[in-house]
């Protein structure tokens, strides 16, 4: 895969970006210092192969990344446009074969991204440094890759992006310890060492080792070892954070808890993100439109632009476009709160044709969306501003895919059914809640996990690849409980063979029944 090698910005840029930056700026936007650097097509696709980064550490998933989206270019169906990194300097990209419309509209749309990266509160945690850290972890991985064999190391990191969804989104905003942020680990520190000493009896020195036998000295010290550390693996309640669960407590090797750091690190990076998508790109869209077509566009760009920028907000009855959905629901609030459609007077009205031309010039639209881009998250967002008014200015409908007939059709047309399927979307980032309730499951060491279970089963196919690398790491039997065709179940991984049973509380609930 091709390394980036960056060229200087040319005048024409440069002068473009000046510009740009002080409409930005004229509009209010609070951005990082930003650097654009222009690459070609295919150095731009390694980098989008590094999830933004010049570099990474060495894995097969980022050559296959970029295989893919050299071939999506080669053939038309893709093309990558603006690429913005979280990081002071904010860096972004620009692809050399753009005409100057398009580079005007990218630079337009990473200042709102750069915006909005800087004030969000869900990036308040993020590393903003992260171009160097990556860096550094590269160099880390790189290491191992020479001491201890590539297929080995590469082998291992597949086990750990296997998990690296699990992790508690939640746990950078909460404090746990007064000088230690939970989401981050430090493999190489040393915990002082507890002592594990059995207690003595008093007894003359020639007595001593008839009182206090050296043999049970020492199986009372493992007795009490093991005690100790199965008090550790049994938390007080579920643990949401698996990946530090492991790091504490699974049986790895000095280097393998450094990588298993490092994947988790990266992830809580990266989850802000994942946590914002709508709004991000919802906010960089209403940016970089605003800037356009107030000061941006030369005559001769007009028609250039709007054909990239409808490409851009096209929908489809298959896929969600954060882009549309997020620019809309942004003008949406905009219109909202400039005209006073708010408060308990507009909600409580009954007159439906009053409150269609509900307007008291209240004039707060911009106030309030800039106030929501710094507080809220896609989950939020949706929950407090979706309204029924906006899904039927959008015709937001619920689909559902037909076996028999092979289509996406329209399942609902109802408000509340909509606004949940959206929400069930967003929540954990689409992704199933597990947690670790036991890591010493029936005092044999094994690890016991649990999903909660909001009306989705669990895909058997991908839990039983997560459970396979979950049990490479932690070195015992894995047990996930679920629910399978309403019947609670237990999903169990022992190194050889995958196998499922019903739960104990089922199977009790049953016999209680009968």
């Amino acid at each position: 895969m091709a390394c980036a090698k960056f060229d200087p910005l040319p005048p024409e840029l440069a002068d473009i970006q000046v510009r740009m930056e002080g409409y930005a700026r004229g509009h209010g936007l609070d951005f990082f210092p930003t650097i654009f650097e222009v690459v070609d097509a295919d150095e731009l696709n390694a980098i989008a192969a590094y999830g933004g980064f010049p570099t990474r550490y060495p894995h097969w998933r980022f050559g296959m990344e970029y295989e893919q989206l050299s071939k999506g270019y080669v053939y038309g169906l893709q093309k990558i446009y603006e690429l913005v990194i979280n990081n002071d300097p904010c860096y972004a990209y620009l692809m050399r074969c753009n005409g100057l419309t398009d580079q005007k509209l990218v630079m337009a749309h990473v200042y709102g991204h750069s915006d909005f990266f800087k004030n969000n509160h869900w990036f308040s945690k993020t590393n903003r440094k992260m171009m160097d850290q990556i860096a550094n972890h590269g160099n880390r991985i790189r290491r191992y890759v020479d001491r201890f064999g590539r297929e080995e190391v590469e082998d291992f990191i597949d086990s750990c992006l296997s998990v690296e969804d699990l992790i508690d989104i939640h746990s950078p905003f909460i404090k746990r310890t007064d000088d230690e942020n939970d989401h981050k680990y430090d493999f190489s520190a040393d915990d002082e060492p507890e002592d594990f000493s059995p207690g003595r009896f008093k007894a003359k020195d020639y007595m001593d080792r008839y009182v206090n036998p050296p043999d049970v000295l020492k199986m009372e010290e493992q007795r009490l070892r093991e005690a100790a550390e199965q008090r550790e693996r049994s938390p007080d309640g579920p643990v949401r954070d698996v990946m530090l669960f492991l790091l504490e407590h699974a049986p790895l090797k000095t280097w393998q808890r450094d990588v298993l750091s490092i994947i988790r690190e990266e992830a809580y990076y990266f989850a802000p993100q994942g946590q914002t998508k709508i709004m991000n790109e919802g906010w960089a869209s209403y940016w970089h439109s605003t800037i356009m077509t107030r000061q941006g566009l030369d005559p001769a760009d007009v028609i250039h632009y709007c054909d990239h920028h409808s490409g851009t907000m096209a929908t489809s009855r298959t896929k969600l476009n954060p882009y549309k959905l997020g620019i809309e629901l942004f003008r949406h609030i905009e219109d909202r709160w400039n005209k006073g459609r708010f408060g308990k007077d507009f909600e409580e009205c009954d007159d439906l044709v009053a409150k269609h031309e509900w307007d008291t010039g209240a004039g707060l639209g911009r106030e309030k969306i800039f106030e929501i881009r710094r507080i809220h998250n896609d989950l939020t967002f949706i929950d407090t501003f979706l309204t029924l008014e906006f899904c039927r200015e959008q015709k937001l409908f619920q689909f559902g895919y037909n076996n028999d007939f092979e289509y996406y059709e329209i399942e609902s047309r109802e408000f509340p059914k909509i606004k949940a399927q959206l929400l069930d979307n967003l929540t954990n980032r689409g992704q199933p809640h597990i947690a670790v309730r036991e890591g010493n499951y029936k005092n044999r060491g094994e690890l016991f996990l649990e999903h909660h279970y909001n009306g989705v089963e669990l895909k058997l196919d991908y839990a039983r690849d997560t459970m396979t690398n979950l049990q490479k790491l932690w070195g015992r039997p894995v047990h996930v409980e679920t629910v399978l065709d309403d019947k609670l179940t237990i999903l169990s991984f022992d190194g050889t063979e995958h196998s499922s049973s019903q739960s104990e509380a089922e199977v009790e609930e049953e016999v209680t029944s009968f």
